[in-house]
């Protein structure tokens, strides 16, 4: 039998038509989805901040690339001066000449030198200089040039020349160095606006030397020495010359790199290259954050 209800049946146990029901344990189920995707936005941002440096890591790892820690240029080459390398590596002089130098000789007329060492392998990573520091190139040659210079046979003195990929950024002209002594020399370049950064692959610093002499001939040659030579020391030599080139290298990039003057790209413009990714971190840290205080407001509800 039908019976009405009464005032004192109750109705607030009934779902209200049109609202979605969520019970303990659907609410269970929306809970730990937030955390499930607040922990994977953790995780992400973590596996980001171990990847993004690792570029930095491989320069770090490689004594060869240059950093704030080894800063030291090194010379290498072959004994007959056809070729020569540079790497930031002291102890590492495979392929080197055993006699610690390179020599060219000529027996009679001009004497040309022309030689350019080149990084071994190109930058990992793009290498920043203080701007109000200075480059420190020490070195040693040996040159001979018994003829004699005039109009018909023009001489030329020793240049020391450092590109900055194809430009030049430095040259420094020596003469009198070819007396047959060991000659040493500390070339010191101020660092310019230009010479800051120096672009991986496509700017790595490049020094050349050029001489031009003239060997000697006549009688007094089956006395005197007449032929001609020059000698470049390499940075492992067995009289101890110094021979590297100390660069000034700091880690933070350049405030400006926009192209613009302008500060940009990383906090203050100073991180947008030191640490790759940054940005990335930056922008999945914040998703992170964000996702894990909307869940515990959620709790909280």
């Amino acid at each position: 039998m039908l019976r009405k209800a009464d005032s004192t049946d109750s109705t607030d146990d009934l779902p209200e038509r049109g609202k979605p029901q969520t019970g303990p344990v659907e609410a269970g189920f929306m809970q730990t989805g937030r955390v499930v995707k607040a922990s994977g936005l953790v995780l992400l941002m973590v596996l980001s901040t171990v990847a993004a440096p690792a570029s930095a890591q491989q320069v770090a790892d490689d004594p060869k690339q240059p950093s704030v820690d080894n800063p030291h240029m090194h010379f290498w080459g072959d004994n007959g001066l056809n070729n020569c390398w540079t790497h930031f590596d002291r102890n590492d002089s495979s392929g080197s000449a055993s006699e610690g130098y390179g020599e060219s000789e000529v027996s009679s007329g001009r004497h040309d030198i022309d030689i350019s060492c080149k990084v071994q392998d190109n930058f990992k990573q793009d290498m920043y200089l203080n701007p109000n520091g200075t480059i420190e190139f020490d070195f040693a040659v040996d040159a001979y040039a018994p003829g004699t210079c005039n109009e018909a046979q023009p001489c030329e003195n020793l240049n020391v020349t450092l590109w900055k990929g194809s430009m030049e950024v430095a040259r420094e002209e020596y003469a009198g160095i070819d007396t047959g002594d060991v000659e040493t020399r500390n070339l010191k370049i101020d660092v310019t606006e230009n010479m800051t950064r120096w672009n991986k692959s496509a700017d790595e610093p490049i020094i050349q030397f050029t001489w031009v002499g003239y060997a000697d001939s006549g009688f007094q040659c089956l006395v005197f020495l007449c032929d001609s030579y020059f000698r470049l020391y390499y940075s492992e030599n067995p009289d101890n010359y110094s021979v590297e080139m100390n660069f000034p290298v700091v880690n933070q990039t350049i405030p400006g790199e926009n192209g613009d003057g302008e500060e940009g790209g990383g906090l203050g413009g100073l991180v947008s290259d030191t640490v790759p990714g940054f940005g990335l971190i930056a922008g999945l840290g914040a998703l992170a954050l964000a996702a894990v205080a909307g869940s515990r407001f959620s709790r909280k509800e």
